[in-house]
């Protein structure tokens, strides 16, 4: 489920395991661009504080937005809506 004119979003979890698990949760949905990374956000300098990302990309529907502002509030994480700025 990959194409040009797909939307990157960004869910920020505490946890590399919880990360890890919503990737597979996702995958197993058929989302063929998922991926998990330790993201360094602006401000925080050690490096233990490092959060995990779970990157995913969907056709452009804001249906998306609001499952994975949920799915990340529910893993006690946070939704970036626009991660590519």
């Amino acid at each position: 489920m990959s194409s040009t004119d797909d939307v990157e979003h960004l869910i920020v979890l505490p946890e590399r395991d919880a990360a890890e698990e919503l990737a597979d949760e996702l995958e197993a949905e058929g989302w063929a661009d998922v991926r998990v990374v330790r993201e360094a956000l602006a401000g925080e300098d050690d490096s233990e504080a490092h959060e995990w990302a779970v990157h995913v990309r969907t056709p452009p529907d804001p249906a998306y937005a609001a499952r994975f502002q949920a799915l990340a509030a529910a893993h006690d994480g946070w939704y970036d809506p626009d991660p590519l700025v």
